[in-house]
C-alpha cells in the first residue's frame, strides 16, 4: 500500500475511533470513570468522616448524601482529551497509549481532589461552596485539561497539531490542490 493511502486509512480509523466512542452520549467514559472516581473519593472520604456508599451517593454522618453525578465523572474532559490524541497525527502507537493512559490519569487524580475538596468545603458550612463549585466548574477544570494536552506535547515532543495536521494532509493529496 503506498504511503499515502495508508496514512488516509491512518486518519479515517483515528476519526471513526472519535466519532464511535462519543456514541450515545460517552457512556464509555462514564463505564469505566464512574466506579474509578466514585470509590477513591468514598475511600478518602470515609477516612475523615463516617461514610456509607449507596450506589453514587455517599453519606456522610449517617444524615448528609452527596451525590456524584455524570457531570462529575467529567466524561466531556476524558472525551477532549482523547480528541485531542486522536487528532494528532503521526504518533506511534504505543506512544499514543502512554500519552492516553498518561492524560486519563492524570485527568482522574485531578478530578478525585476536586470532588473531595469540594465535599469538604460543602460539609465544613464554608459560604464560598457555590462560587468554589462553580470556579473549579467553569475555570480550573478547563484549564486543567489545557494544561495536560500542553504538558504532552512537551513530555512527548509532539509536533504536529491536532486537526489541522491532517487537513493539511489532505488537502495536499486532493484533487482540491492545483
Amino acid at each position: 500500500m503506498k504511503k499515502t493511502h495508508k496514512d488516509s486509512a491512518n486518519i479515517f480509523i483515528r476519526y471513526l475511533i472519535m466519532v464511535l466512542v462519543a456514541i450515545p452520549n460517552f457512556w464509555l467514559f462514564y463505564l469505566v470513570f464512574t466506579p474509578l472516581t466514585i470509590y477513591p473519593v468514598y475511600f478518602i472520604m470515609n477516612f475523615f468522616f463516617d461514610s456509607i456508599l449507596i450506589g453514587n451517593v455517599i453519606i456522610i454522618n449517617n444524615e448528609i448524601p452527596i451525590e456524584i453525578i455524570k457531570a462529575c465523572i467529567a466524561g466531556s474532559a476524558y472525551y477532549l482529551l482523547l480528541v485531542l490524541n486522536l487528532s494528532t497525527p503521526k504518533i506511534n502507537l504505543e506512544k499514543r497509549i502512554k500519552m492516553i493512559f498518561l492524560a486519563f490519569s492524570s485527568l482522574l487524580a485531578f478530578n478525585i481532589f476536586r470532588i473531595v475538596l469540594l465535599s469538604t468545603i460543602f460539609l465544613e458550612g464554608f459560604s464560598i461552596f457555590v462560587i468554589a463549585h462553580q470556579f473549579f466548574w467553569y475555570f480550573i477544570s478547563t484549564i486543567f485539561v489545557v494544561l495536560i494536552w500542553f504538558s504532552e506535547v512537551k513530555i512527548f515532543r509532539i509536533k504536529e497539531m491536532p486537526f489541522y495536521s491532517d487537513f493539511k494532509f489532505l488537502y495536499k493529496h486532493s484533487f482540491l490542490k492545483k
